[in-house]
């Protein structure tokens, strides 16, 4: 894996939900992106990658931290990539994780109202 934009990354700006309903096909990736960080192991993974320093980590300091083998982690950051929230980079023996940014903005702007109008309803 690279440590470029995953395919989809730049169409998939979704649409704010209070906006107007979103169409099938967003609803199905947005639940697949919502399901990957449904997992408290995902959602701590994504964490300890993000505030990691440089924004990187190595698969070797993520094991560390869980009481899980790795197998397990290896499952659990494949899911995250799958849902392109992360991207990983092969170096030498082992692989580097780093969040994808314009992912998570895409995300976080999904949750925002984006008026004041809306807000205040």
């Amino acid at each position: 894996m690279s440590n470029k934009e995953p395919p989809g990354v730049a169409s998939s700006c979704w649409s704010p939900l209070v906006g107007q309903p979103i169409s099938p096909e967003h609803a199905s990736e947005i639940s697949r992106v919502f399901k990957a960080l449904g997992d408290p192991v995902r959602l701590r993974l994504l964490s300890l990658i993000a505030s990691h320093a440089g924004g990187e980590a190595c698969v070797c300091d993520l094991t560390e931290v869980f009481d899980l083998s790795g197998p397990t982690i290896s499952h659990h950051l494949k899911v995250l990539r799958e849902a392109e929230l992360i991207t990983g980079e092969r170096r030498g023996t082992w692989i580097h994780y780093r969040v994808v940014p314009q992912r998570l903005a895409s995300l976080a702007d999904l949750l925002i109202p984006t008026t004041a109008e809306t807000v205040a309803s």
